[in-house]
């Protein structure tokens, strides 16, 4: 029996990454395709399994790295460092991905389809018109989901009209309020009192490395940032353990409030005053709050990249 082509998107995976990987599984066994698997590479997250349980599906299976050879789709990410181990020896079939291109390189060529929106399930929502696919309500809600995590119910600055007009359509499919739906949803990803500091810090870290400087860019939502500061002294001490263990030079929490659309961020290591550049800020007692700063993409990581 042909072994299966794996689907996945990053490492620490959200909502879009996991709605992505089975939405694109689904389209490809509508296009004949039947030889693909959508997989994980992480714990789900408490708002992507609202997601699922909402649906009544499992989650994809979880794996931790992959053989020589073996033949694989990503979504939501393109750089090998958020993707699984051994992918570098794996045979890259096709890319679906919303971000910049980093450290990315195949031996054979590949499809690839990149657009800046704000959300990779909205490029798959665009591949299923195009193929004249129709689409029915478990993945109008699995596509919807993955674009209300990644804008913030189009609120975030990531937003593109693109995603609007999916999200607008997907809502005629699945037939319920989505602002309703979304928030739910969104304020089930915010109960943080399960998890521990260590689990917290990495709940959504993206690793970076730009000329010897290494760093980690995390984020958590929440319905209130102070109720979330209140554990500053072990989220730093998890912080402090991932620099140490990783050699990091910056670290940076950021603590989103996904009702009034603003960060508070921990920043820790030895270039710190690369954040405090960034943000033309200064951070008072390792933090700082950043007003209208809800994207890590569009927002946080170009104005620390720019100062490196």
């Amino acid at each position: 029996m042909k072994e299966k082509v794996l689907i996945f998107g990053h490492k620490n995976p959200d909502t879009d990454s996991i709605c992505s990987s089975i939405v694109r599984e689904i389209l490809d066994k509508k296009n004949g395709w039947e030889d693909t698997k959508a997989v994980r590479l992480g714990n789900i997250n408490k708002e992507t399994q609202y997601v699922l349980n909402y649906l009544g599906i499992e989650a994809p299976e979880l794996i931790e790295s992959v053989e020589e050879g073996q033949e694989v789709i990503l979504v939501d990410h393109n750089e090998f460092g958020q993707s699984v181990e051994g992918i570098g020896k794996a045979k890259i079939l096709s890319v679906t991905d919303h971000h910049r291109i980093a450290n990315f390189e195949t031996v054979e060529p590949l499809y690839y389809n990149a657009k800046p929106y704000g959300c990779t399930s909205t490029i798959l929502f665009e591949e299923f018109k195009t193929h004249n696919h129709k689409i029915d309500k478990k993945e109008a809600i699995l596509m919807a989901s993955a674009i209300i995590s990644d804008t913030l119910l189009l609120k975030s600055p990531t937003t593109t009209k693109y995603d609007i007009k999916a999200l607008e359509e997907l809502e005629k499919i699945v037939g319920i309020d989505i602002k309703e739906y979304g928030l739910e949803m969104l304020k089930a990803g915010t109960d943080l009192d399960d998890f521990t500091a260590e689990e917290l810090v990495n709940l959504d870290a993206k690793s970076l490395d730009k000329n010897g400087v290494k760093f980690v860019i995390a984020q958590v939502n929440t319905v209130s940032i102070p109720e979330v500061l209140k554990r500053q002294e072990e989220l730093e001490t998890a912080i402090k353990n991932e620099i140490d263990k990783n050699g990091l030079n910056i670290f940076v929490l950021a603590i989103t409030d996904i009702l009034n659309s603003n960060s508070e961020i921990i920043a820790l290591g030895d270039k710190v005053e690369i954040v405090e550049k960034g943000f033309n800020t200064k951070l008072e007692n390792n933090r700082a709050f950043l007003k209208g700063v809800v994207s890590r993409k569009k927002q946080l990581l170009p104005n620390i990249d720019k100062k490196l």
